[in-house]
């Protein structure tokens, strides 16, 4: 005997393969839903500990630019009395200068001459003076050259003035101070004096 089947089975073929496809389909999205979570959730872990990070190193930072003007604040202070150091020394060392400026001047200042002004900058010596003739000023200018403590004269002018009735010449000289080991130079012979 034959069978014949006479339900649609055909339609209820199509109704599995839809159960089927909306399980399939209900678990992708589970499954998707799941994936996107834990990707978001791995995501948000890694942006809050980068942030943890960058905040602690906001916070090292300032830290260190705190030091760092700190530092900045020290050298420039280190700087500063450096510099005051500096000067002191120079002040020490430069202190006898002006004693022996004034020590050679009244040594080898020639009689007729007489001094107006005397300026100095740094070893730079300005002289300006009167004197009777112009041999007091070559006297002059030679003692000048033979001085342990002066050297390099340099006559800038000289031209005759009237003072009251007589006539006398007033001129400027340059020259330098020199330094000296004061135990190592010869005490210098006031000009015109006799050997």
């Amino acid at each position: 005997m034959i069978r014949i089947n006479l339900l649609p089975h055909r339609a209820e073929k199509r109704r599995a393969r839809q159960i089927q496809f909306i399980a399939l389909g209900a678990i992708s999205v589970v499954l998707a839903a799941v994936l996107v979570g834990f990707v978001q959730v791995a995501i948000s872990t890694q942006i809050s500990y980068q942030e943890r990070r960058n905040a602690y190193l906001k916070q090292e930072i300032a830290g260190l630019d705190k030091q760092i003007e700190e530092i900045k604040k020290l050298r420039e202070q280190t700087q500063a009395l450096l510099a005051r150091k500096n000067v002191v020394e120079s002040l020490q060392s430069t202190r006898s200068d002006v004693v022996h400026l004034l020590d050679q001047m009244l040594r080898i200042l020639p009689d007729g001459v007489y001094l107006k002004a005397l300026k100095q900058t740094g070893n730079r010596i300005n002289l300006v003076g009167y004197a009777q003739s112009n041999a007091r000023i070559a006297t002059l200018y030679r003692a000048i050259e033979d001085s342990p403590w002066l050297d390099s004269p340099t006559l800038v002018e000289t031209h005759a003035v009237n003072a009251g009735a007589a006539r006398i010449n007033e001129f400027t000289l340059n020259f330098n101070l020199t330094k000296q080991d004061a135990a190592s130079t010869p005490p210098v012979k006031p000009a015109g004096a006799k050997s």
